[in-house]
């Protein structure tokens, strides 16, 4: 059997570069697509994990929620009724109870026990009764808005919905549902009173200078800010057990003095109740007591001097969910 071995036949030169041309230009064009595709760490899921990370950067929770601050004493029973209303609550990101009752635990294994439940809730237990331990800068607020509420007070999801679409216009301010006033008396000495308190200078009632942080949006950065005023203004409140709320607005108005804009924004509640005589304890609030308005104007005097001045300015402005009702028809307790 013979074998045939039979050689490749030569190219030629000119065929030669027409075949090598085109390759070089399809590496070329490889090359260069290959540089605009991802790096093996930065495929689907580094894109993936950046986005993530973008997104943890951003926080929408933090600037789209807000936090409710209740502080409680003796009121186990209104307390467990209203962490179950404010449950329901939109854009609510964690409840933190300022448990007061010293001698006593806080209800968490009764709480978990009746969980799970949608919305978190902290307790922050206290090592005294002092009415300013709500007003701590606590770290489980991670959000910019703060809703503080008295523990007696039940406001609807509606109203804390609208309050809060509020308080993103007006977030250097005080938002909330109870308004007070301060007036000059002919010897200048301020007064303290609500819408009834009639100013000695034009006569109407209409105006506000207050909005009690009882029940109110305000910025978490006021909690820090009110850590660092003056020794004189946290003794004054220790003393009389009494008048943070009033204390927090010369806060804020301090803040804003450049502008001369009142310390809050007065919204109109639909439906905001007191349970105060549901309390099975009886333990009633310290309105109560006959000496409660001549302490609050007392605090309005020291303040002042301690400042060196009077920071609140006034406001008509009431925001209304449901049109514009005479203000002389809002009267609550404080």
């Amino acid at each position: 059997m013979r074998l045939h071995l039979r050689g490749c036949r030569p190219i030629s030169p000119r065929r030669a570069h027409v075949i090598v041309v085109p390759l070089l230009l399809l590496l070329v064009v490889g090359a260069a697509l290959t540089s605009l595709l991802p790096s093996p760490e930065d495929g689907v899921l580094g894109v993936l994990h950046r986005r993530a990370n973008i997104s943890r950067v951003i926080q929408p929770e933090r600037s789209d929620s807000f936090t409710i601050i209740m502080q409680t004493f003796n009121r186990t029973d209104l307390l467990l009724k209203l962490l179950n209303h404010y449950q329901a609550v939109p854009h609510l990101h964690r409840l933190i109870i300022v448990w007061n009752n010293v001698a006593e635990p806080p209800p968490i294994k009764l709480w978990d026990s009746l969980g799970p439940h949608p919305v978190p809730v902290v307790f922050k237990e206290q090592s005294s009764n002092r009415m300013r331990n709500r007003l701590q800068p606590f770290a489980e607020i991670e959000t910019d808005a703060v809703l503080m509420l008295d523990d007696d007070t039940l406001v609807s999801a509606p109203d804390i919905s609208f309050a809060f679409s509020v308080w993103k216009q007006f977030s250097d301010q005080i938002v909330g549902f109870v308004p007070r006033k301060h007036v000059t008396t002919a010897s200048g000495v301020y007064s303290y009173g609500s819408f009834e308190l009639q100013d000695p200078d034009v006569g109407g009632g209409d105006r506000y200078s207050m909005v009690l942080v009882g029940a109110a949006f305000f910025h978490r950065r006021f909690l820090e800010l009110f850590q660092t005023q003056p020794a004189e203004v946290h003794a004054l409140l220790d003393e009389t057990q009494n008048c943070d709320d009033i204390a927090m607005n010369f806060v804020v108005a301090r803040e804003l003095s450049a502008l001369r804009r009142p310390s809050g924004v007065f919204v109109k509640p639909v439906d905001m109740r007191n349970l105060e005589k549901e309390a099975s304890s009886g333990y009633v609030g310290m309105w109560h007591r006959a000496e409660h308005l001549l302490q609050r104007s007392h605090c309005l005097n020291r303040l002042a001097r301690i400042y060196g001045g009077m920071p609140l300015h006034y406001s008509n402005i009431m925001i209304s969910q449901f049109g514009f009702p005479n203000y002389g028809n809002h009267k609550s307790r404080s």
